[in-house]
């Protein structure tokens, strides 16, 4: 039966900067920077502009799909009818699984209890700052990085941020790291990081982790609450040419009393909208931050979750795709380093950190106190975005999308998750052709 619809449109356009309408913590939270740059993306590409976007930290599964074996799980389990709630913690075959995984590929022997499913990544760094985190309590982390900012403002608490520079690779050193450890609840680190692509050497992680525990052992003796470390490490089975991925555990087991992992699928397996991610750690952490995404309902789906059992216990499997998928990533990589430092050799404003992991290239572009064709000055990073965009059809991401506040030193993120080998060949002509222009 048909009804006459209310034309509700005139009260749901309420004034969005209206006091008291959202609560403080909503009203103060910023919007994602690269999505802001993704608009910008969109509208030439509306208008039949053909762009090379090296802004998504994705994958095109035109470029990359995900491993067949993985597709074929997830529709074997929903043809069999695994659609209902899986358990809030995770199915226990996957739980088995990783921490199989875990044991066989890091040499880590954690059990199940230890193991907590979610809906991708997100999830558990979200679960694993509310059980750890009190308002006002300090988190520490490098700058670049991804995320912790907006973090420590959704839970009220207070950022400490380390800036990291070209030198130490964009990770924190050892000395950095024990400047903030007396005043740190939770260190959070990334590696491989995004957005650099860069990855902690053995020795520079293990002098972190020793500085943990030196300070988690003061605090026992002084009865203070220990420190705690978010180790991200869902690239870590993206590293090339010869890179080692080290875990603290795996350097310093009693690491293991304070870390908590972040992993997943998504990266690994360019399976980013399948949503299977997972935390490890204490399992008097992990059951908290289990309860937590209890309530938020934040779990992956039962059919996805199931399909990754059998990929994850699948060793064969996973060197197969590997094999190609990592050698079609480190060859995009590749090809934009050495087209970057043909640039630079011929003298034009440009850098670039050899690629060392994940799906991104920290590239330097500061051609900083010249003007475009039609005048305008590069004074900062925006500038420079916005001419590459414009000039080039090329788009990249400027360092201050990951907090680092700093919009004049030319750093930017690219990533080659979406795009093709040729994609970038076509592109790097553009780029010098647009650096040559200015003025």
């Amino acid at each position: 039966m048909s009804q006459d619809v209310r034309d509700l449109k005139e009260f749901a356009a309420a004034p969005s900067e209206a006091a008291g309408r959202v609560s403080t913590m909503a009203s103060g939270l910023v919007g994602s920077e690269i999505l802001k740059i993704a608009a910008d993306i969109r509208e030439l590409v509306r208008g039949g502009v053909e762009v090379c976007n090296l802004t998504v930290g994705d994958f095109d599964p035109a470029q990359f799909p995900i491993p067949k074996a993985l597709e074929q799980g997830i529709i074997q389990a929903l043809a069999s009818g695994h659609t209902n709630y899986p358990p809030s913690n995770g199915l226990l075959e996957l739980r088995e699984s990783v921490a199989r995984f875990y044991a066989r590929e890091l040499g880590l022997g954690y059990t199940t209890d230890s193991v907590l499913i979610a809906g991708g990544g997100r999830p558990s760094i979200y679960a694993a700052y509310r059980a750890l985190v009190n308002a006002g309590d300090v988190v520490a982390y490098p700058v670049p990085s991804w995320n912790n900012n907006h973090y420590c403002h959704m839970l009220g608490a207070t950022s400490l941020p380390i800036v990291c520079g070209v030198e130490s690779s964009f990770l924190p050193t050892r000395e950095a790291v024990l400047a903030v450890l007396p005043k740190a609840r939770l260190l959070c680190l990334n590696s491989p990081l995004n957005p650099t692509g860069t990855a902690f050497e053995k020795d520079a992680l293990l002098g972190i982790c020793e500085a943990i525990v030196e300070e988690n052992h003061r605090r026992e003796r002084a009865g203070e609450r220990p420190l705690y470390l978010l180790f991200d490490h869902i690239y870590w089975m993206l590293t090339f040419d010869g890179v080692e991925h080290h875990t603290p555990p795996g350097l310093v087991p009693e690491m293991a009393r304070w870390t908590v992992f972040v992993d997943g699928i998504s990266k690994a397996f360019a399976a980013t909208g399948v949503r299977v991610g997972w935390a490890v750690g204490p399992v008097d952490v992990i059951t908290r931050m289990s309860s937590t995404l209890g309530h938020v309902g934040a779990w992956a789906p039962r059919a996805e979750q199931l399909a990754t059992v059998a990929m994850l216990d699948d060793v064969a499997a996973i060197a197969d795709y590997h094999a190609n998928f990592k050698a079609g990533v480190i060859a995009r990589l590749r090809r934009l380093y050495t087209g970057l430092q043909a640039l630079r050799e011929e003298g034009l404003a440009v850098d670039a950190i050899s690629p060392m992991g994940a799906i991104y290239l920290t590239v330097r572009v500061h051609p900083f106190g010249k003007s475009t064709p039609n005048g305008k000055p590069l004074e900062n990073n925006e500038d420079v975005r916005k001419y590459l965009l414009d000039a080039a059809r090329v788009a990249v991401v400027p360092f201050q999308a990951f907090g680092t506040g700093d919009a004049g030193q030319g750093w930017f993120r690219l990533s080659v998750g979406a795009v093709s080998e040729q994609e970038i060949a076509d592109a790097l002509p553009r780029v010098a052709a647009a650096l040559r222009a200015l003025k």
